[in-house]
């Protein structure tokens, strides 16, 4: 029973910080052996979400499950989540605009690859993101203010007006600054001038 009970404290101290979530390899690490998975899931203890993903049965809900979900869902052999939520998805978490996107927007490191498709309601994006262009949100990590800006505007992903909207919306929040925008170094000259347009462009 000892044993046993380190093991859920284990496994519950992981799950707490991911919504109630888990992955294979991080139940194993806890203390419970591969061939013990099938007996938990059968049991009701957890509950098998995706290929190596579970979640505990009788773990609270939490405000956005579908987030933490898909952000396991994108680890790597390491078993460390690759994607970065971002694009309208960023938009609609930062309420910067009125945009509500069906798909869940990701964005994954070049060589990203899963054995299996890509789900439908994900929708995937490829590039590098710096660190320096994350942050943690709900446990999950987000492209800031202004990357979703410099997404949004230089592939064009969204309406003119939305994007005005967005733009006018970040700066008048300080959710991005002047200072913030000058100085990012990885963000190219012509979309921080389009961003600069579209946030001194007059209402109406």
């Amino acid at each position: 029973m000892g044993k046993s009970k380190d093991a859920f404290d284990r496994l519950y101290e992981v799950a707490l910080d991911q919504q109630g979530y888990f992955t294979a390899k991080q139940a194993v690490a806890a203390g419970y052996a591969d061939n013990v998975h099938p007996f938990h899931v059968k049991a009701g203890n957890w509950v098998r979400e995706r290929r190596g993903i579970y979640r505990l049965a009788k773990f609270h809900p939490t405000e956005r499950p579908d987030l933490m979900l898909w952000s396991l869902w994108s680890r790597g052999r390491d078993d460390r989540p690759r994607g970065v939520f971002s694009h309208e998805t960023a938009l609609s978490f930062y309420e910067l605009s009125d945009v509500n996107p069906a798909r869940l927007h990701m964005t994954v490191p070049p060589g990203f690859r899963k054995g299996t498709p890509i789900p439908k309601g994900l929708a995937l994006h490829r590039a590098r993101v710096h660190e320096s262009e994350v942050q943690d949100v709900l446990g999950v990590k987000v492209t800031t203010p202004l990357r979703t800006l410099a997404d949004m505007v230089e592939e064009g992903i969204v309406q003119k007006d939305h994007q005005e909207q967005a733009v006018k919306e970040a700066f008048a929040r300080g959710l991005v600054t002047n200072a913030q925008l000058s100085d990012a170094a990885r963000i190219p000259e012509n979309v921080k001038r389009e961003i600069v347009r579209l946030r001194d462009k007059p209402r109406g």
